[in-house]
């Protein structure tokens, strides 16, 4: 794809990830729709952008709710009469052992971190298709490839968008589409995903439940992506995907042969050691 001139939308984009893909998108010609559920960190990113000369939009969205991701794609259709490209970004995660993981814990989660990909794809994929041209990425995770104990929901929710972008994208190959997709794996980068009960709901959040093996490995992620890659470095992997047509993206590709590791204890029918 020639990403000149075309739009794009990115949700949980107003900090971390989020905002380096729209940086380097709007480096390289995109119009940028930034959807965030944090109205001054979008109005920061949106001023930033539009003061270096890119189009720019922000519009606050809860991706959890299907009826504000169709809003979404309304204010970028209506500002900018087409969307070439979704990044489905937006995501959340806490820590705890799966015995000591509350309900509440579990929807947060999954509305979020999966429901928020699913909501993306319904709404923008027909747009896509209508227009005969279009790329949509999502987020996933690491640990959307192999699990870590403590982790239960964020890596059932990205086993999921894993799952999703992979149909997804055999979907659209099948059936000879010009529509295109992709699924992100970083392992540590430097966001603040591990404050991100800062927007959850009080009630909801009075339902979570603190443990100590949860705090201890939580406290071990939060050194680790304190210690990660610049979230500016993502950007140019994404845009690598959309004009490339590649699928994969991968931050950190050695981590990614932990799943090697995986389906070798699977074949040889042996217990995994890490």
């Amino acid at each position: 794809m020639d990403v000149q001139g075309k739009t794009a939308v990115i949700t949980g984009g107003g900090s971390g990830i989020g905002r380096g893909i729209a940086r380097c998108l709007a480096a390289n010609g995109m119009n940028i729709v930034v959807a965030d559920i944090e109205q001054a960190p979008l109005d920061e990113v949106v001023a930033e952008l539009e003061a270096a000369g890119t189009a720019a939009i922000g519009v606050r969205a809860d991706v959890s709710d299907l009826s504000q991701v169709q809003a979404l794609a309304d204010a970028a259709v209506g500002r900018f009469d087409s969307v070439e490209v979704l990044c489905n970004n937006a995501g959340v995660g806490l820590s705890a052992p799966i015995a000591q993981t509350s309900i509440e814990d579990w929807r947060w989660t999954l509305d979020i971190d999966l429901w928020g990909p699913i909501h993306g794809v319904h709404v923008f994929l027909p747009l896509m298709d209508a227009q005969g041209e279009g790329h949509i990425n999502s987020t996933a995770s690491m640990a959307g490839l192999y699990c870590t104990p403590s982790l239960g929901a964020y890596n059932v929710a990205k086993h999921g968008v894993v799952a999703l972008m992979a149909t997804l994208e055999r979907d659209l190959r099948l059936a000879n589409s010009k529509v295109r997709a992709s699924v992100l794996c970083p392992g540590p980068i430097d966001t603040n995903i591990v404050d991100s009960q800062r927007n959850r709901e009080p009630a909801s959040a009075a339902e979570h439940i603190e443990t100590e093996a949860g705090e201890k490995f939580w406290n071990l992620l939060t050194r680790s992506l304190a210690e990660g890659m610049d979230p500016d470095d993502v950007g140019p992997l994404i845009l690598d995907a959309v004009v490339n047509q590649r699928f994969w993206i991968l931050t950190h590709p050695d981590m990614a042969r932990v799943t090697l590791d995986q389906a070798t204890t699977m074949l040889e029918d042996r217990t995994l050691t890490r």
